[in-house]
Formats: structure tokens, sequence, C-alpha cells
């Protein structure tokens, strides 16, 4: 029998990583989504380009949607500064509005097209920034939409939104991922890396990353611009 396809919406970060690694472990296709939304910095594409490889994906993608144009986000306009100096209060400036649902929506359509019944999501409701579209309210209410709003829905192929890391802290991820296999030093997950794909050390994405690690008990193959004290 031929494996059962699925699309993972794939950032190249230590999350998305982990998901492709779970659902190539569970017997899946996989067929890899990234979306350039317009974002700070490319560094997480190209890691997305090496992670589908090196984790044998079926075949990876690159999607583009202008979230710059709405703005509203630090990660989307250059004109809002990334915070370096520790978690915030409420929901921070680096939430981009509607990307989840908009790279869901686009995962969903490919989905249709290959004739999978499977989407993998990366989001996470332990340790995370309190972005409101990586809660289970979310996953739960797109599966809803999935299937009234399809084809393949309406016909009884059921789509299944799958978010396998939704309610595991960082250093679960961590552990999870290293014992499939997973290079993380071949991910970035740096709000601000450079070009090279070095992380900053000092944004919420790097300091949960690295506490995940601390935690896990396992070495950080991150690379720094400059090692984090």
């Amino acid at each position: 029998m031929a494996s059962p396809r699925a699309v993972i919406l794939l950032s190249g970060g230590l999350d998305s990583t982990t998901v492709l690694a779970v659902a190539v472990a569970g017997g899946f296709e996989v067929h890899a989504l990234s979306v350039d939304y317009g974002q700070r910095h490319a560094a997480e594409l190209g890691a997305a380009a090496r992670v589908a490889h090196a984790l044998g994906a079926a075949s990876h993608r690159v999607s583009r949607v202008d979230l710059g144009h709405p703005g509203g986000s630090a990660l989307t306009d250059p004109s809002i500064e990334v915070p370096t100096d520790g978690p915030s209060s409420g929901i921070p400036v680096t939430y981009v509005p509607a990307r989840n649902t908009l790279m869901l929506s686009l995962a969903l359509a490919w989905a249709e097209v290959l004739g999978a019944q499977d989407l993998f999501v990366g989001v996470n409701a332990v340790d995370y920034s309190g972005y409101p579209d990586c809660r289970p309210e979310f996953v739960r209410a797109f599966e809803t939409l999935a299937n009234l709003a399809t084809r393949a829905g309406v016909e009884g192929r059921r789509l299944r939104v799958h978010a396998p890391i939704i309610e595991l802290d960082k250093a679960q991820i961590v552990r999870l991922g290293a014992s499939l296999g997973v290079d993380y030093g071949l991910t970035v997950s740096c709000y601000q890396a450079t070009p090279e794909g070095l992380a900053c050390g000092r944004c919420e994405a790097c300091r949960l990353r690295r506490d995940g690690f601390v935690r896990a008990g396992l070495s950080d193959p991150t690379r720094y611009v400059n090692a984090p004290g």
C-alpha cells in the first residue's frame, strides 16, 4: 500500500522541523510547504529547504503571500523593532495578523490537489509567545472550516489537522526531535537572523529555544552572532 500523503507547514524552525520528523516517523509521504510572507529575513526559508531534504520530504514548495502589506508586526514591518528585553505582557508585536490562518489555507489547497487528507502544523501552546493562532481552539476551528469549505470534505474525504507538539514544552519538543534523529543545527528560529542564519540570542524565539536545550540536557547547536552569556 502507498503511504498516505500529508502536507506539513515548514518554517525551517525548531518546532515545524520536529513536526516534519513526527509525520515521517508516522509513515506519511510528506510534502513540505514553506511560506515567504515578507518576513524580516529569508534565512529560515533556506533552513526549510535543508530540513526538507535531510528528513526525506517527497517535495518542498515555497508559496508567497505579502503580509508586509497589512503590516502591524515586528516580523513584517522594519519600522517596528523586535523586542529583545524578555517576555512582555499581552500578545507581543511579533504576532503576525492572520499568519497561521493564511498558511493553513495554502496548505489546505495543496492538500486537496495532492489528495492528502492530513495537514501538520507546528503550533505550540505551552512555551510560546501567546499568539492566538497557536491554541488548540484555533486548530479545532480550522479543521471544522476545512471540512466545510472543500470539495474533499463535502464528498466525505475527511480532512485532519494535526498539531502533535501543541501541548509539549520546548524541552519535550527538543527531546522528541532528538529521538527522531533531527539535526537542529540545520534550523533557524531567530526573529532577526542574519542572512547566514546566525541567531541574535536575545529575541524571545532565541530565548525559548535556548532554554529548551538547557532543560532537555542537550547541547545547543544554534549558531549565534555572539555567544549568549
